[in-house]
């Protein structure tokens, strides 16, 4: 007999992602494809990774009807917007909006939309250990990407979260820093889990950050640079990727610290794919109260949007325009 799954699709800038999750809110399937990025460049424009996810949705797709034999679905999810704020908008996610409204037509069933971020922060709640705790209640959130380097007060709703911005970085975003890092002594891009190789075998000492923090903002542009002279002075790749971890965990921390005052009483959850890092996450790991995604729903995932999904039919709420 055939079960009812919930499926969800998410397009951001540097994954196509597409998953499955059955009515008890377990996960069956997150199937993701990275887009190519050529060597020595730190990213993509939105038109080759919109052309990207063209190319990547048909193979994508093609994993996603092995993953639903013996399910049905009830309704379709996708990311359709960075952040449910007005005039967010990135055109990576017309991809996959469109591909979930040729799967919900198909399949004849309704098409939900929701926000990038709002599927991160579900991912991670789902992966934390204790999803109940952020299911009803207020709580605090990092999103820290390549995209996204946020503070968030996130109160869960019917079919969602509303989401207000407490904080984060003036300027670049962290994932930018390790990525540009990276890029700079010749890593494959993205660099996250390369640095965190390099950073786990360094045995110099780590020159102190000087890091830029103000309550509950941060600047991390000064770090490309630093990172860049500390690397042309030593030629040390793991002194470098050490430093540029640490510097990022040290701003982390102080801004927990710093949160924790403004929000003593609230859970603090970490989302975003460079929360994937396992020093910066045992840096963090020093506070009470703080939960992490696993490193599987940290990246980039449509896992958050099929939950989403499922959680709104629930409700029997959903946004179903852009």
């Amino acid at each position: 007999m055939s079960r009812k799954c919930y499926v969800g699709f998410d397009t951001s800038n540097y994954t196509t992602s597409a998953a499955l999750c059955d009515e008890d809110g377990r996960v069956i399937a997150s199937i993701k494809q990275p887009l190519p990025v050529r060597g020595g460049e730190a990213g993509l424009r939105q038109s080759d990774a919109l052309f990207s996810h063209i190319k990547n949705l048909p193979p994508v797709a093609d994993r996603l009807r092995e993953a639903l034999a013996g399910y049905t679905p009830a309704a379709v999810g996708c990311s359709a917007r960075p952040r449910s704020v007005e005039g967010s908008y990135m055109p990576c996610f017309l991809a996959g909006s469109a591909a979930a409204h040729a799967f919900a037509a198909a399949a004849g069933v309704p098409v939900l939309y929701f926000s990038h971020q709002d599927g991160h922060i579900m991912a991670a709640a789902y992966s934390s250990g204790e999803p109940e705790r952020f299911r009803k209640d207020p709580f605090c959130a990092f999103h820290v990407s390549g995209g996204t380097t946020e503070i968030l007060h996130v109160t869960p709703r019917a079919g969602g979260y509303d989401i207000k911005l407490l904080g984060g970085t003036k300027d670049l975003n962290a994932g930018q820093a390790i990525d540009r890092a990276g890029v700079m002594m010749e890593l494959s891009f993205p660099c996250g889990p390369a640095l965190e190789e390099l950073a786990a075998a360094n045995t110099e000492k780590i020159p102190a950050p000087r890091v830029s923090v103000h309550g509950l903002e941060c600047n991390l542009s000064g770090l490309e640079n630093l990172a860049a002279g500390l690397y042309s002075a030593s030629q040390n790749k793991n002194l470098t990727a050490a430093y540029v971890i640490n510097f990022i965990s040290v701003t982390l921390c102080e801004l927990t610290s710093n949160l924790r005052a403004e929000y003593p009483g609230l859970p603090v959850l970490y989302a975003g794919g460079v929360m994937s890092n396992s020093i910066i996450k045992s840096a963090l790991s020093r506070f009470d109260n703080v939960y992490f995604a696993t490193p599987e729903f940290s990246a980039d995932n449509a896992a958050g949007i099929a939950l989403l999904c499922r959680r709104a039919v629930a409700d029997g709420e959903g946004d179903t325009h852009v």
